[in-house]
């Protein structure tokens, strides 16, 4: 099928990152994080907090909602309603909602800088839970990540035809 009248972007290749196990699951879930912001930004209202599908989902609550995840997996936030992360508020313009992700990225990136041991426990302030270990913390976030970019991915050819990373 001819792609002439699609908008495409360039897509970005895996990271190439450093030999150490640290260094490439924290570059592929960096990479991950930039996509699934790029997918957002610039995508326009009312669209991008439409739900595009029957379960409700819409590009704008998908970020928010790993806003949260990232905020409850690596500083220790306690989410009580997950459902409700999907919606990002009526107020909220895209641009809050990507900063409010970029603020979370960078802040569980500060506390990952100080995690030297992956199999180590999170650090998880304020939080009666269990904390996993670093490892599996990165390999769930590249998880929930990666499945929500791919979301994301649909949900934003929907609105404008765009594609890409």
């Amino acid at each position: 099928m001819p792609t002439s009248h699609r908008m495409r972007r360039r897509d970005t290749p895996p990271p190439r990152t450093g030999n150490s196990e640290s260094e490439t699951l924290r570059g592929f879930l960096d990479y991950l994080r930039s996509a699934v912001a790029a997918k957002v930004d610039g995508a326009p209202e009312p669209q991008v907090r439409t739900a595009a599908v029957p379960s409700g989902t819409n590009l704008l609550g998908l970020l928010n909602h790993l806003t949260f995840v990232e905020r409850s997996m690596f500083l220790g936030d306690n989410v009580t309603e997950w459902q409700a992360t999907f919606r990002a508020s009526p107020t909220d313009s895209v641009a809050d909602v990507i900063a409010r992700y970029q603020e979370a990225v960078a802040a569980s990136n500060r506390v990952l800088d100080g995690c030297t041991d992956l199999g180590a426990p999170v650090p998880q302030p304020q939080s009666s839970r269990p904390a996993p270990s670093v490892r599996w913390a990165l390999t769930h976030m590249i998880e929930e990540t990666s499945r929500h970019a791919g979301h994301a991915d649909v949900l934003r050819e929907l609105i404008d035809a765009t594609t890409g990373r």
